[in-house]
């Protein structure tokens, strides 16, 4: 059974430990990246494909007669077509839970960074600013205590959840989390977005994307927001327009926000959030997930997700 990893390089280029992904699948031939156009050459023949952000289209599933499984360093599924891999039997396996420690504390750096003003005071620290103050200290960029302010989580998965619990027993923050978007009434203790939205002082966003989730934090929501409130997106980049965003800050309409990710990954067109003059804004090259403990982790529940299929198992089942 032989196996090929598309984009390992997005995962594991310095070094990690793939022993046990070579166990599970005998044979693998890696390639640190694939081009669109390499996809089809690259999967040819082999019956595993193992990839992280390369898109499996129904043309390439469909054209591919020796594959039977998909296996994903991801939890997104987006780029890979599910029914046209249901039609033809091939099986989809992702990964869940495994960079939730990394992105806890990417979430937590980011709001201590822009709640305590980190990036003016440094730059003051040294600009001379803080030279020729009359005080001892600087204190003219306000600065607010988070015990008791309201986090808003829409997401509630292991992630949504461990950041929560992270700033209530870190931060002493009070957590609402807002109601799956695209249900009907909310489930039983979360609110609608745009409650959610209005009462919080930090919203974290950590939902998957979807139809219902595709650009939902738009200008209409923006507004909807204290405007000294923190908006944290470490999910999926899509789910804010850049420029509702870029325009809310650049005026003053919100207090701040730290974005990990953003609808074009890398930004070769450029985005309205790379503009250096926006204030309080922190763009991360989506990093947030990738210490290297939790970059081992993925590889080896991939390695497990497929030697439970090979065993006839269904860990990480998708399809």
């Amino acid at each position: 059974m032989t196996a090929v990893f598309l984009d390992f390089a997005t995962v594991g280029r310095d070094g990690l430990d793939v022993t046990a992904l070579r166990a599970a699948a005998p044979g693998l031939v890696l390639h640190d990246d694939t081009t669109p156009d390499e996809v089809a050459a690259r999967i040819a023949g082999h019956e595993i494909v193992l990839l992280n952000k390369v898109r499996m289209t129904r043309a390439l599933i469909e054209g591919s007669p020796s594959l039977r499984v998909i296996g994903l360093t991801a939890t997104g599924t987006n780029n890979i077509d599910l029914d046209a891999a249901r039609a033809r039997g091939v099986a989809v396996r992702n990964i869940r839970d495994y960079c939730t420690p990394s992105v806890v504390q990417h979430v937590l750096g980011v709001l201590l960074y822009l709640t305590h003003r980190l990036p003016q005071y440094a730059r003051e620290a040294v600009d001379g600013t803080w030279a020729r103050s009359a005080t001892f200290g600087l204190t003219h960029h306000p600065i607010r205590e988070l015990r008791g302010r309201v986090l808003g989580i829409v997401g509630w998965g292991a992630l949504g959840s461990a950041v929560a619990h992270a700033c209530e027993s870190a931060l002493g923050m009070q957590v609402i989390v807002a109601a799956r978007p695209g249900d009907g009434a909310p489930q039983p203790g979360r609110v609608p977005l745009d409650e959610l939205l209005a009462r919080a002082d930090v919203v974290s966003l950590h939902c998957p994307l979807t139809p219902h989730t595709n650009g939902m934090i738009d200008a209409r929501r923006l507004a909807l927001m204290k405007p000294d409130a923190v908006l944290i997106n470490t999910a999926r980049g899509a789910l804010v327009d850049p420029a509702a965003l870029a325009a809310a800050l650049r005026d003053g309409r919100l207090g701040g926000a730290a974005i990990d990710v953003l609808p074009q990954e890398p930004p070769v067109d450029g985005s309205p959030l790379l503009d250096p003059t926006l204030p309080n804004l922190i763009v991360t090259p989506h990093m947030a997930w990738a210490a290297r403990e939790s970059r081992q982790r993925c590889l080896d529940e991939l390695a497990a997700n497929i030697a439970d299929w090979r065993a006839g198992g269904d860990r990480g089942k998708v399809v």
